[in-house]
């Protein structure tokens, strides 16, 4: 397959796999059916708080191997800001407690033995549960393979699982928690030490992105929605854009990297992640104080994560199902006045924009991860990719990538073979 490709989805599934293509030297097409690139992740002028915002807050970890690989390509790994160190700050916003866990670089948790560096109210025997969840048994959810209570659970086991698994936590997958941790806590911190986009989502992880694609001379064709693919017994035969046919020659093979609920309505036959997880974000203008943390984990509070950027302040809140249909200005006040206590900023509410998926992620449950296909397909030149295939991990930056760079080593190895 010297052909051309063609990339059905300019998320970054399928953003990575056009760039790892045509690093090859090989002839990519893009086909986006919305106005913008980025899928989830993407930013956006909003008018209700006069700034750039980004669609919601995405952490990556400098464990995230994809990811920085991606970024390294397009130009753009030093656009990702974060502490030297791996740490990270929490407040409870019931017992006013704050803490900065510090994790230790050498996978050995020497982190573990030091009261001053482990999570308070914590002592070394209660980490070794964790252990269990490093090789759990597929078909098990973490309540099934851990107590999910205790100080250790709910400072910290459960604010990570939420955020990774967008999911509460017992009821999430304990072969992708394991995952997490496996390429987390179990590193040390070399693989922990969070990094942000600063200037946003869409100026360090898109922009780049399709500058180099423009660059290498690969098309990006927005607003271009796949209304068919043509298939025939074994392969892809043409892709139907409703205005416009395309053709497949031979040599031509396709990655579809788009939705779920997309996919499986491409390929009726399809068996996909059918539930699915909320996320709600706040954004705030207005200038965080001088000793805001850039992350704050936060407990007890409709606050999950507090991020600070110049400007602005920004909230996420996973499994956030329960929010999706509450009044937004009440949601926005409810919200601020958690964020007020937080920062000791002014308790008027600031200009606010609250933004809500729907179906952000697919339902990290068991059953949800079982049903999860692999990239290849029964048509030799089409190809899945997206965090809601089988890469191993939730549905993460990091898996959306990996997903992208798998479709693309699986056609350019079809190549070589043909």
């Amino acid at each position: 397959m010297s052909g051309t490709t063609h990339i059905v989805g300019a998320g970054l599934a399928g953003l990575s796999a056009a760039i790892r293509l045509t690093s090859q030297g090989r002839s990519v097409v893009v086909h986006e059916a919305t106005a913008f690139a980025g899928g989830r992740c993407r930013s956006y002028h909003d008018a209700s708080v006069g700034m750039t915002i980004d669609n919601g807050n995405h952490l990556l970890l400098s464990g995230n191997h994809a990811a920085l690989g991606y970024l390294r390509s397009i130009g753009a790994e030093a656009r990702l800001i974060g502490p030297s160190s791996a740490e990270f700050s929490f407040a409870d916003l019931v017992s006013g407690a704050h803490w900065t866990l510090r994790f230790n670089d050498g996978p050995i948790p020497f982190w573990v033995f030091d009261p001053k560096r482990r999570v308070p109210g914590t002592g070394v025997l209660d980490y070794l549960p964790l252990a269990r969840l490093l090789w759990a048994p597929s078909g098990k959810s973490v309540g099934e393979v851990i107590a999910c209570k205790g100080t250790l659970y709910e400072r910290l086991v459960e604010p990570l699982l939420l955020a990774a698994l967008n999911i509460d936590a017992p009821d999430g997958s304990a072969r992708l928690a394991g995952a997490i941790i496996r390429e987390t806590l179990a590193v040390g911190g070399r693989a922990c030490r969070p990094l942000i986009a600063r200037e946003g989502l869409g100026t360090t992880l898109i922009e780049p992105a399709l500058a180099h694609l423009q660059q290498r001379g690969a098309s990006v064709r927005m607003e271009h929605q796949l209304r068919t693919l043509r298939l025939a017994s074994e392969r892809v035969e043409a892709l139907d854009f409703g205005a416009e046919t395309v053709t497949l020659g031979a040599d031509d093979a396709v990655i579809l990297a788009v939705p779920p609920y997309i996919a499986s309505s491409l390929l009726r036959d399809l068996k996909v992640p059918s539930e699915f997880r909320a996320i709600v974000n706040a954004h705030f203008r207005i200038e965080p104080p001088p000793a805001q943390p850039p992350i704050l984990g936060v407990l007890n509070g409709t606050v999950q994560w507090l991020f600070a950027f110049p400007g602005r302040l920004s909230v996420t809140i996973s499994a956030g199902d329960r929010l999706i249909d509450a009044p937004r200005e009440e949601l926005a006040n409810k919200i601020w006045s958690e964020v007020a206590s937080l920062t000791g900023l002014p308790a008027a509410l600031p200009p606010w924009q609250i933004v809500r998926e729907r179906r952000a992620t697919f339902a990290a449950t068991p059953a949800q991860d079982a049903i999860r296909p692999g990239a290849v397909t029964k048509w030799r030149n089409l190809v899945l990719a997206g965090d809601w295939t089988d890469t191993g991990l939730p549905a993460t930056i990091e898996g959306a990538i990996r997903s992208g760079n798998r479709a693309a080593d699986i056609i350019a190895n079809q190549s070589k073979q043909s």
